[in-house]
């Protein structure tokens, strides 16, 4: 594996988490009606890479499961990226 695609599968590795852990955070927030992440942030960082680990604390925290826009939205970027890093894994191994 090249230094470059070893790099790509860190960074998105890196922002699934960040977005995972916001994800758990804001829904903390939104319980305790506190100051809450704006959405656009976490939809930044879904377009960036970290749709993965934001579809997962979706489902898993129950958190803006109401709004349609996040219900379709993350898990279709999710399997963009997926399909993306399947691509980019396979050109380089195959």
């Amino acid at each position: 594996m090249t230094i470059g695609v070893k790099t790509l599968f860190l960074y998105y590795l890196v922002l699934t988490v960040w977005l995972f852990i916001l994800m758990a955070v804001d829904k903390r927030k939104a319980r305790k009606n506190a100051w809450r992440i704006k959405e656009k942030s976490l939809w930044i960082l879904a377009a960036f890479g970290g749709a993965i680990g934001g579809t997962l604390a979706m489902r898993m925290f129950h958190h803006k499961t109401k709004h349609t826009n996040f219900k379709v939205g993350f898990p279709l970027l999710a399997l963009f990226h997926l399909l993306l890093l399947c691509y980019i894994g396979a050109k380089f191994y195959l």
